[in-house]
């Protein structure tokens, strides 16, 4: 096993500050489509060991709880994961690129929404090491569509969570895996259609970072729109009074990509 990385102050505490409303912070989270696609990739079996890498409340574990042999969070706030207690058969205290299992460990791993927080090739690193020969990892994560939409959906991304490390295209992911010793590498693509005021209330940044992703969906260029099928729909447009027209709800069609590899 590695050297115990350090826990990032400013991801723990960002993602305490966001612990009490984290379930209700995006249509995604709970999204049933979603954790359906991401069940079925991972392929487990009632006998399989499962490690949820970045566990937070627990929201992807809850898919797999009953339904497998062993269950496994991991996560470095304590405000959040005390809430996916109900879901799991242990839980561990751990930055992901430090895993405390021995090699060899785990039939399946799945980290939804984990590694942009995390020195990303250290975190696949250990998954691939964790996981026994066979076994298969899931990574689901918000990508931008191309580069065409890049600079902009990650100046969104970066308003929306400063602690973030990483940003990805759907290659950034293949890449990772890849890199890190994995085969039969593929990404997945689903569109999560998402009203970003309610998106971005997340507790724990300021209203001047949602101004600013109002901002950069006003002042979108065609491309990111098109990508996007973003629409910036004022209270006038939609039947409210002309004094309301300064009123928006921003609609975006967010692209997640999941990403599965197979330990050789």
């Amino acid at each position: 096993m590695p050297e115990v990385a350090k826990v990032d102050p400013f991801v723990h505490a960002h993602f305490t500050a966001r612990a009490a409303r984290y379930n209700e912070s995006s249509h995604w989270v709970t999204d049933p489509d979603l954790g359906a696609m991401t069940f079925r990739l991972l392929g487990t079996t009632p006998e399989s060991s499962v490690l949820d890498v970045a566990c937070g409340t627990g929201l992807v574990s809850r898919l797999f709880t009953g339904k497998v042999a062993r269950l496994v969070g991991a996560d470095i706030t304590q405000a959040m994961f005390d809430q996916a207690r109900p879901y799991v058969t242990e839980l561990v205290e751990t930055p992901g690129e430090s895993l405390p299992f021995a090699d060899n460990t785990f039939d399946r791993v799945v980290c939804r929404q984990g590694i942009q927080f995390m020195r990303d090739g250290e975190a696949v690193a250990e998954m691939l090491r964790v996981l026994k020969p066979g076994g298969r990892v899931v990574l689901v994560h918000l990508c931008a569509y191309g580069e065409e939409d890049r600079a902009e959906y990650f100046e969104i991304l970066r308003l929306r969570n400063e602690a973030r490390r990483n940003f990805y295209l759907r290659e950034d992911l293949d890449r990772l895996l890849t890199r890190a010793g994995f085969t039969h590498v593929a990404v997945h693509d689903y569109i999560s259609v998402e009203d970003v005021d309610v998106w971005s209330n997340t507790g724990a940044i300021e209203e001047a970072a949602r101004e600013g992703i109002r901002a950069v969906y006003r002042d979108a260029s065609p491309a990111f729109q098109r990508l996007h099928a973003s629409q910036v729909l004022r209270a006038d447009a939609a039947g409210g009074s002309p004094g309301a027209a300064m009123a928006v709800r921003i609609v975006d069609n967010m692209l997640f990509g999941l990403a599965v590899g197979e330990k050789p």
